[in-house]
């Protein structure tokens, strides 16, 4: 889907100057919708910034490394209110469940022993886990919110654990090839950005360390382009079943604990971070590594996002990348899906469940679906939806009744008279009591 030349002029505006104030060495962004990259906006030259352009994504690796476990869930190799001894053994944080370490819920501290580990070349499992101490744990789990780089280093591990096999090495199997991520891979390869401090007073460039992180890689280690995060980006709103499902994404989207409590503008569920803006709510990730800044912000209702990289420390793109969905999603308004007449009159056993109902005064409409589905709610707002689950028998799959049991009641001459949705009984007549 194109966009206006009026809402490019105005990305690209606000790219340059975010380019210019923030003095940012290269900065490119990416905006995608229906599952495309539909527009590129690119700022700075050093170096001159393109689609093949390689930056560090940081904690957006974090998104990938959750999709593995997710992964392994689906295929019942592990639960994920098993706790991390099960599949890690001999730590002092072995109570922590995978939940609460994919949703910084655990209580860990942020960091491994030892130095910075994002400037510092990586050690194997094994060093890691023998330096974990109790005194690592900052908070008891689900006290609150508490971002820890410790917990995907510890995910990594079980992952490798579970399946024999090398973080880098599944990931590669399991995401980046199925999605074509051609150009998302551990170590840089040309063309890509160096990483830079920018000084505060003359503006001279440090050009900053491209580490191997060693076991906590699946923390941050991934470079990538802004094509291939365009892609993963795509693949966040509409997923792929053959990698991962949808009722499973939704799942991961699902705020699991809430980072502010003063105003619920930001949240983490299972290795994806939730943005509320305004009325509408972006799911994606930041990263940060030394000289490098990343950021993912994706509106899976409306299939659109907005990617971005830079290679400046200090630069706080995610704002500017949320900032700029907000934008796209204002002046250009998703396409309206044209309605269009079914193609034959569903079966009886439909038509005679559809109409109006009523419970305790209030009207509902039930609909049927060509897909064989219910479609239930007030009038003008069907969001609730029934699968059939047997004889007279319907179950919830979105909503308030999501997962819900819908009963259809018929009198001594099989006639429909009532639907119990989870003991609420609507009928056809208000006047009637449940």
């Amino acid at each position: 889907m194109t966009l206006s030349p009026e809402t490019l002029r105005q990305v690209d505006a606000l790219v340059a100057e975010a380019q210019s104030t923030d003095r940012v060495p290269s900065l490119v962004l990416g905006v995608v919708r229906d599952g495309t990259l539909a527009h590129l906006a690119a700022a700075g030259a050093h170096p001159c910034p393109g689609v093949d352009v390689q930056y560090r994504l940081g904690s957006i690796s974090k998104t990938m490394t959750a999709t593995l476990v997710m992964q392994q869930r689906d295929a019942g190799r592990l639960a994920l209110d098993d706790p991390l001894a099960a599949h890690l053994p001999d730590t002092p944080l072995g109570d922590r469940t995978l939940r609460q370490l994919l949703s910084h819920a655990s209580g860990l501290q942020r960091e491994p022993d030892g130095r910075w580990w994002e400037r510092t070349e990586g050690s194997d499992l094994a060093t890691l886990v023998a330096g974990l101490t109790p005194d690592k744990i900052a908070y008891p789990p689900l006290r609150g919110y508490h971002y820890s780089n410790l917990a995907y280093g510890l995910l990594g591990g079980v992952l490798e654990g579970i399946t024999g096999t090398p973080w880098i090495d599944l990931l590669r199997e399991r995401v980046l090839t199925p999605l074509g991520l051609n150009r998302t891979t551990y170590h840089a390869t040309e063309p890509y950005a160096r990483g830079y401090v920018v000084h505060p007073w003359h503006d001279t460039l440090r050009e900053e360390p491209r580490t191997d992180t060693g076991a906590m890689a699946p923390a941050g280690q991934l470079w990538s382009t802004i094509e291939d995060l365009g892609r993963w980006a795509a693949f966040l709103a509409d997923p792929v079943p053959q990698v991962l499902a949808a009722e499973t994404l939704t799942e991961m989207c699902a705020p699991v604990v809430i980072s502010d409590l003063e105003s619920w503008t930001h949240g983490h569920g299972l290795g994806l971070e939730s943005y509320r803006c305004g009325d509408r709510v972006y799911v994606g990730h930041g990263g940060s590594m030394p000289g490098y800044v990343a950021a993912l912000a994706v509106h899976r209702p409306t299939r659109t996002a907005v990617v971005a990289l830079a290679n400046s420390y200090t630069f706080w793109i995610g704002s500017l990348a949320r900032r700029l969905l907000t934008l796209v999603l204002d002046t250009e308004p998703a396409a309206v899906t044209p309605w269009q007449p079914a193609a034959a009159p569903p079966p009886p056993r439909l038509v005679e469940l559809t109409g109006r109902w009523w419970w305790m005064g209030t009207e509902f409409e039930v609909r049927a679906d060509e897909s064989g589905e219910l479609r239930a709610g007030r009038p003008g707002e069907l969001n609730l939806r029934f699968t059939p689950e047997g004889p007279d028998r319907w179950r919830g799959r979105s909503g308030a009744q999501d997962g819900e049991i819908l009963t259809v009641l018929r009198d001594e001459h099989g006639s429909v008279v009532a639907l119990d949705i989870a003991t609420f009984v609507l009928t056809r007549n208000p006047d009637q009591e449940p």
